[in-house]
């Protein structure tokens, strides 16, 4: 019996960050060990952000500090003293140590080692092309920041700086999660003036804000409220799909947010089921209140009748989404399914061409609905999953393209292999 084969169609691929151009670490010594850097994630101000690996293929996130010019290091000990304090929690990064960076010019830098996370809310919004995301997108997104907003305010601390850029995907833990603390404080203990960032400030931050410009001092500090609003327009964009930095500046909104959060999703809910609609925009609306005291708190949040409907992730979500799991699709046709020895080479042609991308656990492929015909490849971790979808996407098989997307690890592990919405 002639076995079915991938053959390779030319592709480019993007790589999605800055390649080493000799202007960063190239190495980094991490208790004893030294650690590749493969790609700067990032840089701002006070730091810089690099993915790093070490002669055991582990993988991780270096934050290193710049040198501050008057030789004070209070950045770098701020987010190490917040993240030391919160660790613990799912939905927010691990901090696995901090070490100190001595370059070949003898600088020495402070350092975090975080895990290693992925695609950022940001991206997310960039991708979604003005469509706005699924409701399985918006509801997984603002229950896992919710979740991680109650255990940081229950420890007494405000983030102050919740954007999508500071909202990532953990591939491993199938979960959205909270870094960047840089300007968290503990709440009656305010010491950063000047907090959150443009287009997703609460109304009592931008009045502190403009006081601390002018040199004056405001009647108080600012609180957790300010969390809940950052997180209210965060959900408006990804529900829109449209960066609102522009909107929130206007007149309008500041007369009557209400209303352009109505006048948004009734442009919108065309498209979307009425009932969940209205749910996330009552959700929405109790965390954009201009009085910090009216809004929503995060645990009153994640009791709002929108986290009690389940939805059905997109095609789409499971691209965007990376985890250990891989779904192929458009491979089997269905005569395949019921002839017994072509079913076992077909098996042993996915197994031999996957195991080439990284350690395969196990593979599946249902011979009735829900999943008939769909290829699901378990791989040991996400990196390999994601090399494997890059290798196969575009690819044939038995002359058909595949179609490869990630598929939930938690819902593959006991057997519920849902259909996705188109």
């Amino acid at each position: 019996m002639q076995r079915k084969s991938f053959s390779l169609k030319c592709r480019h691929f993007r790589n999605n960050g800055c390649q080493n151009n000799g202007k960063h670490p190239v190495l980094f010594e991490i208790f004893g060990e030294m650690w590749n850097v493969q790609v700067r994630l990032g840089q701002g101000v006070s730091a810089s952000v690099y993915r790093v690996s070490s002669g055991r293929a582990s993988m991780a996130a270096v934050k290193e500090f710049q040198v501050d010019a008057q030789g004070g290091d209070y950045g770098y000990l701020k987010e190490r003293s917040v993240l030391e304090n919160i660790q613990g929690h799912k939905n927010i990064v691990t901090l696995y140590g901090v070490f100190t960076n001595h370059n070949p010019l003898g600088i020495a830098t402070h350092c975090l080692l975080l895990e290693l996370l992925d695609v950022s809310v940001s991206e997310l919004l960039v991708r979604a092309s003005n469509q706005g995301h699924s409701m399985w997108l918006i509801q997984h997104c603002a229950r896992d920041v919710l979740e991680a907003l109650c255990f940081l305010h229950r420890e007494g601390y405000v983030h102050a700086d919740l954007k999508p850029r500071n909202i990532l995907w953990s591939p491993d833990d199938e979960c959205f999660k909270l870094i960047d603390f840089g300007l968290s404080f503990k709440e009656g203990h305010q010491d950063v003036k000047y907090i959150q960032t443009d287009g997703y400030r609460a109304p009592e931050a931008e009045v502190q804000n403009s006081l601390a410009q002018a040199g004056l001092e405001g009647d108080s500090g600012c609180t957790s409220a300010v969390d809940l609003w950052s997180l209210g327009i965060i959900l408006l964009e990804m529900f829109s799909g449209i960066k609102l930095k522009e909107t929130v500046k206007s007149q309008e909104w500041k007369d009557n947010p209400a209303a352009i959060v109505d006048h948004i999703f009734s442009s919108n809910s065309v498209v979307y089921p009425a009932i969940p609609v209205y749910h996330l925009r009552d959700l929405i609306k109790s965390m954009l209140h201009s009085n910090p005291s009216s809004r929503s708190t995060a645990e009153a949040a994640l009791i709002s009748p929108f986290f009690s409907i389940p939805f059905a992730p997109h095609i789409e979500d499971l691209v965007l989404l990376p985890t250990p799991v891989l779904r192929l699709l458009n491979v089997i046709d269905d005569s395949h399914l019921y002839n017994d020895d072509e079913y076992e080479d077909i098996i042993e042609d996915m197994r031999e061409e996957c195991q080439k991308y990284g350690s395969v656990i196990s593979l599946l492929i249902p011979k009735e609905n829900p999943g008939k015909g769909q290829v699901f490849v378990e791989y040991a971790n996400a990196g390999d999953s994601k090399e494997a979808q890059r290798q196969l996407t575009g690819r044939t098989f038995d002359g058909k393209f595949v179609v490869a997307t990630f598929y939930p690890l938690s819902a593959y592990k006991r057997g519920y292999l849902y259909q996705t919405v188109q």
